[in-house]
C-alpha cells in the first residue's frame, strides 16, 4: 500500500516513516509538509492512506480531507492530533475520516489503525471516544436548570413524586412539572429510562 505522511514537523514525519518502514504491506511512503504538497501527491498517485496532522502551521489538515472527498478520491484518512477537541472530532467525522488518533498513541495503535482501515473499517482512538462520550453526556445534563438537576438526583435515588416534594420542600405539583420538563429535555419517556441512563451513561 502507498501511504502519505502530512505533518509540518520533519521529526514527526520521520518518526512515523520509521514505524512503517518495516511493515511488509507498505510498499511506498511519501511525505508532505502542507496542503499544497499533500494534494499534489494525492491527486497524482494512487494513495491508499494519508496520515495527516490536524494542525499544519496556519493550515487546517482537514482541508486536505475535504478536497479529496469532493474529488471523490478513494484515499482514506487518519487524522493525528495533539489535543482532544469535541469540535475537531465532530468536524473530522462529518467529513468521513476513517481514523482519528492522538499523537500520544503507541506505535501499535498507529499500525493497528492502518490495518483496520485498509480492510474498510474505521478506527477512532479509544481515549477520544471516551472524551467525546463524556462531553456529550455532560452537555445533556447541563440542559437542565439547577432545580431540575435537584429533582433528577432524587429520581436517581428511586424516590416517588411525593417523597421528592418532601425532600426538596416543594409541592408535588411542582415536582410533576419538573419531571415532565426533565423527560422532554433528556428525550426519554419514563423515570425508569432516566434511572437506567444515569447509572450507565449520564454523569452528574
Amino acid at each position: 500500500m502507498k501511504i502519505v505522511i502530512v505533518d509540518n514537523h520533519p521529526v514527526i514525519r520521520q518518526g512515523i516513516i520509521s514505524i512503517l518502514a518495516n511493515e511488509k504491506d507498505v510498499q511506498e511512503i511519501k511525505e508532505a509538509s502542507n496542503i499544497q504538497e499533500a494534494m499534489s501527491i494525492i491527486t497524482r498517485e494512487e494513495i491508499e492512506i494519508v496520515i495527516v496532522d490536524l494542525r499544519l502551521d496556519n493550515e487546517d489538515g482537514l482541508a486536505i480531507v475535504a478536497r479529496a472527498k469532493d474529488m471523490d478520491l478513494k484515499t482514506k484518512f487518519i487524522v493525528l492530533t495533539e489535543v482532544m477537541s469535541q469540535e475537531d472530532f465532530k468536524r473530522a467525522t462529518q467529513l468521513g475520516v476513517e481514523g482519528y488518533i492522538l499523537k500520544e498513541a503507541f506505535v501499535e495503535d498507529i499500525l493497528y489503525a492502518i490495518r483496520v482501515i485498509s480492510r474498510g473499517k474505521k478506527y477512532y482512538y479509544s481515549e477520544i471516544l471516551k472524551y467525546n462520550d463524556h462531553f456529550n453526556n455532560n452537555s445533556i445534563i447541563n440542559q437542565l436548570t439547577d432545580r431540575e438537576k435537584d429533582v433528577l438526583n432524587e429520581i436517581r435515588k428511586g424516590l416517588s413524586n411525593e417523597e421528592i416534594a418532601n425532600s426538596l420542600y416543594i409541592s408535588e405539583h411542582t415536582v410533576k412539572k419538573h419531571v415532565s420538563n426533565i423527560l422532554t429535555k433528556l428525550n426519554v419517556s419514563n423515570r425508569t429510562q432516566i434511572a437506567f441512563k444515569l447509572n450507565n451513561k449520564w454523569k452528574m
